[in-house]
């Protein structure tokens, strides 16, 4: 099939290199013209492991282009996918100014070329509900007549994106045209040869069931959270605690891992914007309401234990930071519990010196000449005060300890992500801060 990937963020750039490793042909508009000559060039602009080699093989086969001609990828696809951003307003709601736009002129060269042809208009963005028939609004109001709307919503995890796109858990295809429906079977079946379920449902509920998955992991978590600052109140050890809870069949044992908050494109932006949402129709979300409020706080936690261990004096301090993505195996550091982390310190006088296998360069464009960026992790401890582990890379999972020792000024560390054992760290000759862990 010939498939239009409009936006290439990190859906459009997932989507469309899984798709055109299946064989069809996939042309990816883009209207940044520094972004469209480093893909052109066959340069990734995102981190994401396994991406590369899926990406540079259907370059060189030629089933993955890359334009900033949004006519022509219309005019030849038959499947016209939109994955742009959707950025938090304001007020917390989906901005969808991008998504409305594009189909506006979607709808407009459609309708000026008189095309015939019968094309499937797919939305790949988070949206809020109700969405879908706005762009079929849109794309009726400028002139375009032989298509279908279908609503495709992403699960795909920053770091495991690949694997979640070639083996889904589950695809999700809200339509309310059978024809559309059968046509996005025929694309996805590639990717559930293995029995995986193809959901097939209207609009609305597809457009809901993105935002309800997300923001139902967010509250696992949130929890998990809340339950971990007061384990710290009682003496009680949260990892025993997650342990117990987990082998219920009823719970299981994902994202049940404590810490100091959620970040990333996705959870945030998409709780804030199912709280909108659900208010504009006076179905106030309370819950998803509290979820966002500690979540916002608990990206502090780890700094007020900081605070709390030094008399809240860290003039003349300096922190060695672990971890600068808002998770593992990716770069991404949009709402990175980071920021907010090394800003603090800083306000109170710190100096930082950080490290992470990935998110560097992103760091240094947002912390720009306020912190030491080191050469590796090691680097990073020389003459720090404590070692502050924002992020849980495998690479800090088993590391010197001894060394840590020898070059930290106190044997003291601050573990936002829970990787060490507090006994372990004990025997060690370490001083040890986790969330929730009892103190051995």
């Amino acid at each position: 099939m010939k498939i239009a990937i409009i936006g290439t963020g990190y859906v459009g750039l997932v989507t469309g290199t899984c798709f055109a490793e299946t064989g069809n042909s996939v042309l990816c508009v883009d209207v940044d013209q520094e972004k469209l000559k480093k893909l052109r060039n066959a340069e990734l602009p995102i981190y994401e492991p396994g991406l590369d080699l899926l990406f540079q093989r259907n370059i060189h086969n030629k089933r993955l282009t890359f334009h900033d001609d949004l006519e022509h990828a219309v005019i030849e696809s038959k499947i016209i996918f939109l994955c742009l951003p959707t950025p938090e307003g304001e007020d917390g709601s989906a901005d969808l100014r991008y998504v409305l736009g594009v189909s506006e002129q979607i709808g407009k060269i459609l309708g000026t070329k008189g095309l015939d042809e019968y094309k499937i208009v797919v939305n790949k963005s988070t949206v809020p509900v109700g969405t879908s028939k706005k762009i079929l609004e849109a794309l009726k109001s400028n002139g375009a007549g032989n298509f279908d709307i279908v609503s495709n919503p992403e699960f795909l995890r920053e770091g495991y994106a690949i694997d979640d796109f070639m083996k889904p858990d589950r695809i999700v295809i809200g339509s309310e045209s059978q024809k559309a429906l059968e046509t996005m079977r025929v694309l996805y079946e590639p990717f559930v040869r293995q029995g995986n379920p193809i959901f097939e449902m209207d609009l609305a509920s597809a457009e809901v069931t993105k935002y309800a998955s997300n923001s139902y992991l967010a509250m696992r978590i949130t929890f998990m959270n809340e339950l971990a600052n007061y384990c710290d109140e009682v003496g009680a050890d949260v990892e025993l605690i997650r342990r117990g809870m987990g082998a219920d069949s009823r719970i299981g044992k994902r994202f049940l891992f404590p810490g100091i908050g959620y970040g990333g494109s996705c959870f945030p932006k998409d709780v804030k914007a199912l709280i909108r949402s659900a208010a504009s129709t006076d179905s106030h979300l309370t819950i998803l309401t509290a979820v966002d409020e500690v979540n916002n706080k608990q990206k502090l936690v780890l700094t007020n234990k900081i605070l709390n261990y030094f008399g809240n004096s860290l003039k003349g301090k300096k922190f060695a930071v672990w971890g600068l993505a808002f998770k593992p195996n990716t770069d991404d550091m949009r709402e990175a519990p980071s920021v907010p982390i090394i800003n603090k310190l800083l306000d109170c006088g710190a100096t930082i010196s950080a490290y992470d296998p990935a998110a560097m360069e992103v760091g240094k464009k947002i912390f720009k000449d306020k912190i030491i960026f080191s050469d590796d992790n090691y680097a990073a401890l020389e003459g720090a005060d404590a070692l502050v582990l924002v992020t849980e890379w495998n690479e800090f999972r088993n590391v010197d300890l001894q060394k840590i020792r020898s070059l930290l000024r106190k044997p003291l560390i601050f573990d936002g992500r829970n990787i060490y054992d507090p006994k372990t760290m004990k025997e060690a000759g370490f001083t040890y801060f986790g969330i929730g862990r009892k103190m051995c």
